[in-house]
């Protein structure tokens, strides 16, 4: 008995020792490492950056998908610097986009933050545009309506206030992109590769590309179980320069199949506590831009 016993532990840990230390799912084995992204930031940060989890969850999803990815951000000013505990810009403080991008990559291999002068659409399969406010801030000429836009928030201190001012959808349909920016928006559409936009990055692609379909979530400040839609002017915005927009919920993507392009609401829906939806949302636009780069 005690050397039957004695067997059937020695044959249980040969087979353990054979299995994977984790078995946590480790993605496409089979096709890991095919698919390279790009990324872009704007920053580090919602008000006045690119949102954190919107990058984590990007980076986690690719990553999960068996991608490779690379980190971009134009290397210039931030168009200010905001304090995110009082909701407010920090005086006397200048940050560089890139530099903050940064906080994002480890620094070594493709995690390595690159300026998005380089970034050559014949080195990438598809490309993705992470939302927050650097977004509208930093990614767009119009810094004036924009100082403008953001000194009547603080003066109100309400975001959805500030969010319902009447020249938005004027000044944002006739807005200017930043030069690497429109040229990578503009150089991956060309080339048939996928477009990855979350939040509130289809402004970007709306501004420069003809007849896309895209969502930012619902189209009327409604509350929705766990959160509201405070930002809802911009949906108007995307509409004015000419796209279709169609209503998601924070975890679903919205995928334009002719032009390529896959987009996500996340936190264009506030909440104080349901991330996981936004997890998902990002989990399922990453999905579909890697169905979308073996076309």
């Amino acid at each position: 008995m005690l050397a039957s016993r004695a067997l059937l532990l020695k044959q249980a840990a040969t087979v353990l020792s054979r299995q994977p230390a984790c078995l946590v799912h480790q993605g496409d084995w089979g096709n890991w490492g095919n698919t390279n992204i790009a990324v872009v930031f704007s920053g580090c940060g919602w008000w006045d950056g690119t949102d954190v989890h919107e990058a984590a969850y990007t980076m986690y999803h690719l990553s999960r998908n068996g991608a490779r990815f690379q980190i971009f951000a134009p290397n210039q000013q931030q168009m200010h610097v905001m304090d995110h505990m009082k909701m407010q810009p920090s005086s006397g403080e200048n940050r560089n986009m890139m530099m903050e991008s940064a906080r994002f990559s480890h620094g070594q291999g493709m995690m390595q933050m690159q300026d998005l002068s380089r970034l050559d659409v014949n080195s990438f399969d598809a490309v993705i545009f992470p939302g927050g406010h650097g977004i509208v801030k930093n990614f767009n000429d119009r810094t004036d309506y924009f100082l403008k836009f953001f000194e009547v928030w603080t003066r109100t201190w309400s975001l959805s206030q500030s969010l319902k001012m009447s020249s938005f959808n004027k000044d944002g349909k006739d807005c200017k992109l930043h030069n690497d920016v429109e040229r990578v928006l503009k150089e991956f559409h060309r080339s048939r590769k996928p477009i990855g936009l979350s939040s509130m990055s289809p402004l970007l692609a709306c501004r420069v590309l003809p007849n896309l379909e895209v969502t930012m979530g619902y189209e009327r400040d409604e509350s929705s179980r766990w959160g509201r839609w405070p930002n809802t002017n911009m949906v108007q915005a995307v509409k004015s320069m000419g796209a279709r927009h169609n209503i998601r919920e924070p975890y679903e993507a919205h995928v334009d199949e002719k032009n390529k392009v896959v987009s996500t609401p996340t936190f264009m829906w506030e909440t104080d506590y349901h991330y996981h939806y936004i997890f998902d949302g990002i989990g399922n636009m990453v999905k579909h831009v890697m169905r979308m780069t073996s076309k």
